[in-house]
C-alpha cells in the first residue's frame, strides 16, 4: 500500500514541477508587461489614422469610401485606402491600375 502511494506521488512530481514553472514564468511575464506599460509614453506615439476629409466621399448603397474607387487596389473601405498606398493620395500613384 505504501509503495503504491509512493509511486503515485513520484508520478505526479513532474507535472507539479511543470505547473510551478509555468506559473512562475507567467507571473514574471505579467510583471514585465506591467513595467513596460508604466514606462511607455502614452501621448507621444500617435499615428494619423484619419484620412484627408476631401478624399473621403459617400457612395450610395456602399457607404463612405477613400480614394479612387476605379483602382484595382482600392480597399473599398472608409478606413483604408489600399494595400499598396494606404496613406495616399491616389493622384499620381505609380501602382494605379484601372
Amino acid at each position: 500500500m505504501l509503495k503504491t502511494l509512493l509511486v503515485i506521488a513520484i508520478g505526479f512530481l513532474p507535472s507539479l514541477f511543470s505547473l510551478w514553472l509555468m506559473r512562475k514564468n507567467q507571473a514574471r511575464t505579467r510583471s514585465q508587461f506591467r513595467r513596460v506599460a508604466m514606462n511607455f509614453p502614452g501621448g507621444e506615439v500617435r499615428q494619423n489614422t484619419t484620412p484627408v476629409p476631401s478624399d473621403r466621399y459617400y457612395l450610395e448603397g456602399v457607404g463612405y469610401l477613400i480614394g479612387d474607387i476605379s483602382c484595382r487596389f482600392n480597399a473599398r473601405s472608409g478606413d483604408l485606402r489600399c494595400a499598396v498606398n494606404p496613406s495616399g493620395p491616389c493622384e499620381g500613384c505609380r501602382y494605379y491600375e484601372p
